[in-house]
């Protein structure tokens, strides 16, 4: 015979938080999110802890370098996605770390031959107003000259000027020796006045640009995700197949933590994915893994040296796993069930394996939730797929304003190795779909409001960090009545639309 739970699993929307005691200084402006990333032993602090207990996505239409370096501002952390060539996925990464060294390689080039128009498309292509100007069109060029959007004006020159004859050229420029420090550098962009400052080698090469915004970014960001080096921090999807080619890759770019992108992580596939890691570089590379669902998959992985687990199965908005296989659970159970296996491993070994809830985020206060029932940290699909700095593109379907997003289970995504199940090489049948979801601005707003209703919920939980959030909070089951009486009801809502 089977083994049947003897309790039905369970959704966030399942559950409220019941209030307990609010102090004076219980207040939101008190609330640290600092939450451990990676695993650490009793007495000892993690090798990386986020400043905000969000993590983007391993998906296609989530988490490329644009949402990372986002993120990141804010204190969190996106996960690069791996269904991707080894090479771009690197490329991206790459991308993040040298956004926020303050030295970065200039992706904005013209020859002095180009035209205006030239200019105006890179400009439009990449979002940058500093375009360098090299003797071959490179980052790494001979550098001849700067153009900036004070060196031309649109409607009083012709596209065909060339680039000769309207950018600064480089015996006007102020320049400085590659070999100088950010420290050096950033004096000198004040001391001259200066938006940028192009770094150069003795053969007048081009090797960085340091910019004035980079310095004053993290007076901007006071929860910035920084390395030792002030660079983001940025993790990056790997499979159980590729991995001995893209794990090297991954980590040559910089990459500060790789997470194993699968469906189920209870497998043989995913050990042997972290043994490879350990031999190779021991405990110098940090890996997470799952997803798992329940305590003897947690303790598989914590057992095969996960630094991470990420606890969820078919919960996603675009997941249709459990509709198409039959297999998943409610992720409010998986979570209580792998928090409560997790603190039983940290008695026994002393150390602490972070958990992280993937999936079932519908609403603001779920995250709340998640944190309560023992989440370390939440990784969010549609909820970052929504913003500007999401990969997809803002369309208007029917007067309305939306986001593709689309699963990495999905015929679109082909992403077959997440599905593995050894030795296939297409997708058989769909677990993901593919959708719209409605537009919803740039990321750093709308965290601050999520992470805001979060911070006021813990004060009125009477706590004022997750740790002892989860050890205070009170949690209490909801009938389906409940939850309709939750919502506004019995009356009829005025029009929100004012006349002029």
């Amino acid at each position: 015979m089977p083994f049947v739970f003897p309790e039905p699993s369970r959704t966030f929307s399942e559950y409220l938080l019941v209030p307990g005691y609010t102090s004076p200084d219980c207040i939101p402006a008190n609330v640290t999110l600092k939450t451990p990333l990676v695993k650490y032993r009793k007495g000892e602090e993690p090798r990386i802890s986020l400043n905000i207990p969000l993590v983007s996505a391993i998906m296609q239409s989530v988490s490329n370098d644009t949402m990372a370096i986002a993120l990141a501002k804010e204190g969190g952390m996106s996960f690069i996605y791996g269904s991707q060539s080894i090479e771009d996925e690197a490329a991206m990464v790459a991308r993040v770390k040298g956004y926020k060294a303050g030295f970065v390689v200039s992706d904005s080039n013209v020859t002095p031959d180009n035209t205006l128009a030239d200019v105006l498309a890179v400009v439009e292509a990449n979002g940058h107003n500093t375009v360098a100007v090299t003797h071959d069109g490179t980052g790494t060029g001979k550098l001849l000259g700067i153009v900036t959007g004070r060196d031309y004006r649109v409607s009083r020159m012709s596209t065909d000027l060339k680039v000769s004859e309207f950018m600064t050229p480089i015996e006007k420029l102020v320049t400085a020796p590659a070999t100088t420090t950010l420290k050096e550098a950033n004096d000198i962009i004040w001391d001259h006045k200066l938006n940028s400052l192009p770094l150069v080698d003795e053969e007048g090469n081009l090797k960085y640009l340091v910019f004035r915004k980079d310095y004053s970014q993290h007076k901007e960001n006071p929860n910035e995700l920084l390395d030792e080096n002030k660079r983001y921090m940025v993790g990056a999807g790997i499979n159980t197949l590729d991995y001995e080619k893209r794990v090297p890759a991954l980590v040559e770019a910089g990459a500060d933590v790789l997470c194993i992108d699968s469906s189920e992580g209870y497998s043989c596939w995913q050990k042997q994915t972290i043994d490879f890691i350990r031999e190779k570089y021991g405990d110098s590379v940090l890996v997470g893994a799952g997803n798992v669902v329940d305590r003897d998959g947690f303790m598989f992985l914590a057992e095969a040296g996960a630094d991470f687990i990420k606890v969820g199965i078919g919960g996603g908005s675009i997941c249709i796993t459990r509709e198409q296989k039959g297999i998943g659970r409610g992720q409010a159970t998986a979570v209580l069930e792998v928090a409560a296996a997790r603190d039983e491993y940290y008695e026994k070994t002393g150390i602490y394996v972070p958990i992280c809830s993937d999936g079932g985020i519908v609403h603001d206060y779920h995250m709340t939730l998640a944190l309560a029932m023992g989440s370390d940290f939440i990784m969010l699909g549609r909820y970052f797929a929504r913003f500007d700095e999401s990969p997809t593109p803002k369309l208007n379907i029917n007067g309305t304003y939306v986001k593709e997003y689309w699963g990495e289970g999905s015929n679109r995504a082909r992403n077959w190795q997440r599905y593995d199940l050894g030795g296939k090489s297409k997708l058989s049948f769909e677990e993901g779909v593919d959708s719209y979801v409605t537009y919803a601005g740039p990321l750093r707003d709308n965290v601050q409001k999520s992470l805001y209703k979060v911070k006021s919920t813990m004060c009125n939980c009477g706590v004022t960090s997750i740790p002892d959030l989860q050890k205070n909070a009170k949690i209490t089951l909801v009938s389906a009545t409940s939850i309709v009486e939750g919502g506004y009801h019995d009356v009829m809502l005025r029009s929100t639309n004012k006349r002029d």
